[in-house]
């Protein structure tokens, strides 16, 4: 269970992880493995702190070794840590709300710290699940389905049909290969209405792409 319930809980200052095509969400998990000398020192220093840290894409402009930051970025929590035999951490961080970018802050460690606006983002910290009106999942159903045949890949489709649309969409958002500035279109949505309208057009989008058929077309 999350220690975060009101946007005062959680620390204004917090270290960032940029991972371009990595993308976390509230309650979604992202598992990472850790070897930079410069990461496994902020891991230590979040391990011994309130175990916090922001994963955050970046933009063009900056230098190579320090690239512009994204304006949003999502802040999660270690739940999982495992260090192996060649000091290599594996983590699991647990998504816990989306963050703004207030400003970057001039620290003397190795890796980079912000200060973080949580405000905009308040509901990501509510327990129950967004409700969705005329979400329209046979369309969606269709687009995913069309989506995983061209890359052979597969999920389980009797958990997905069962699971609650939030933890369905957010899983796909996160897992599923797309381009990094589709990642940060998904994660900047504001609403699960329009995460749900994002994802569906994304991947409808891919279909029409690959000469496929037209999205609303049915087989």
């Amino acid at each position: 269970m999350t220690p975060y319930r009101r946007l005062a809980d959680l620390p204004q200052v917090i270290p960032i992880f940029p991972l371009d095509g990595a993308l976390l969400l509230p309650g979604g998990e992202l598992p990472l493995r850790i070897f930079e000398p410069r990461y496994l020192n902020m891991i230590d220093d979040a391990m011994a702190g309130d175990r916090v840290i922001g994963m955050i894409q970046t933009r063009t402009g900056g230098e190579r070794s320090r690239p512009n930051l994204c304006a949003v970025g999502c802040v999660g929590r270690i739940t999982s840590f495992n260090e192996t035999a060649d000091g290599t951490y594996l983590i699991t961080l647990t998504g816990v709300c989306r963050f703004a970018v207030k400003e970057e802050l001039p620290v003397r460690t190795p890796y980079r710290q912000v200060r973080a606006g949580f405000e905009p983002f308040e509901a990501d910290l509510d327990d129950g699940e967004e409700a969705v009106e005329a979400f329209d999942r046979k369309r969606f159903a269709k687009a995913l389905k069309a989506y995983l045949n061209r890359r052979e890949l597969d999920i389980d489709w009797e958990t997905a049909e069962g699971a609650p649309l939030e933890s369905l969409v957010n899983s796909l958002s996160m897992g599923l290969p797309f381009a990094a500035q589709e990642k940060q279109a998904l994660l900047e949505a504001e609403s699960l209405a329009a995460r749900c309208e994002a994802l569906t057009t994304l991947l409808e989008i891919d279909a029409l792409e690959d000469g496929g058929d037209e999205p609303h077309s049915m087989q």
